[in-house]
């Protein structure tokens, strides 16, 4: 490979969110310049918490309104390779491979994996949701990635990855990249609730298509300082979502660092705040949102960056995975017993 690849990509489960976006889609967008940039469309991932039939359905959905989301964010179609993860049955055999090469104790170290059983409901930890790095790795090293993008809730799935690849290669001989990690300048975004990172599943998000009404109604309902009860009340900025967001999207520095001060002087009110950083917000997303309806007002275009990144991505994971079992022996141990059997077979054809 003359270009060093990047893996990175999310779970088909709905339009991405400002923490998409803050997590890994502004990594992709600086990144993919860079390198050969594959993105899954994650849904056999999506499996692990959300598996009704239902979900399933609305996987071509989702997808599309993924890939279109990550294309307003800014990412280059021409240089963005998009694949479904489930349209590439090659990639269940290389997890398959990689199961014994990880302990269940190992796994069960990984923190973000309980978290994701309470946020589904869970009451106990499923099997696929167990392997959920180990299946990550297949996707990572399926396409011998070598950087993978990463928020703060997936740095310890990447290393289950690092440690497999490097497993391997000492087992078998080089065949996979130890992938490095990109981690992103903000990992977690709270949500506009301030109790838990910005979530689709607990409604406290802003969607990257969100309207400029639908985003000054969310901002305007954002929690604050609860012990603030009137505007000439001093409040407290550190911990305080809307000054969070203020920080991260209102490039506006001294009208940010105005409102921090009369913030904590009791100087002005909960009502200015939010409304400034609404401003500030539709700023930011009037690009992608503008950049959406053009991908929009193509019908079917998304649709044939997913199928053709999908066809070529199969192709890629068909020969790693050839590789990998002549690695590892497993093509010359079927060899040899067909050998034998075609010889007894030539034996009890040829005349005594």
């Amino acid at each position: 490979m003359s270009v060093p690849r990047m893996l990175t990509g999310d779970r088909p489960t709905g339009r991405l969110h400002l923490g998409h976006y803050v997590g890994s889609i502004a990594n992709r967008v600086r990144l993919h310049q860079r390198y050969e940039s594959f993105f899954i469309i994650a849904d056999l991932h999506m499996l692990t918490t959300r598996n009704t039939r239902e979900d399933i359905e609305r996987v071509a959905v989702n997808a599309r309104e993924m890939v279109t989301d990550v294309l307003a964010s800014g990412v280059d179609p021409a240089r963005a390779i998009f694949y479904l993860q489930s349209a590439i049955p090659e990639v269940g055999d290389l997890y398959t491979l990689f199961q014994n090469l990880v302990t269940v104790p190992r796994l069960e170290r990984v923190p973000s994996l309980k978290d994701m059983a309470r946020d589904a409901g869970k009451e106990e930890m499923p099997y696929g949701l167990l392997g959920y790095p180990v299946l990550q790795a297949a996707d990572i090293l399926c396409v011998k990635g070598q950087v993978v993008p990463v928020g703060r809730d997936n740095a310890a799935h990447v290393e289950v990855t690092r440690e497999i690849a490097r497993r391997f290669n000492h087992l078998y001989g080089e065949v996979f990249p130890v992938p490095e990690m990109i981690a992103s300048e903000t990992p977690t975004l709270i949500g506009t609730d301030g109790r838990a990172k910005m979530s689709k599943s607990l409604g406290n998000a802003i969607s990257l298509s969100d309207d400029p009404a639908t985003v000054r109604r969310k901002v305007m309902g954002m929690y604050t300082d609860p012990n603030r009860v009137r505007a000439d009340v001093p409040g407290t900025v550190e911990g305080n979502p809307v000054f969070a967001y203020h920080d991260i999207f209102n490039p506006d520095r001294g009208q940010v660092d105005d409102l921090k001060e009369r913030y904590r002087a009791g100087r002005v009110g909960d009502v200015e705040v939010k409304e400034k950083l609404a401003v500030a917000l539709n700023r930011f997303l009037d690009p992608i949102r503008e950049r959406r309806a053009r991908f929009e007002a193509d019908p079917g275009f998304v649709d044939e960056l997913i199928v053709e990144g999908t066809e070529r991505t199969r192709r890629e994971v068909r020969q790693t995975l050839v590789e990998a079992r002549r690695a590892m022996g497993l093509t010359s141990a079927y060899t040899q017993v067909r050998r034998r059997a075609e010889r007894r077979r030539r034996a009890a054809t040829t005349p005594a």
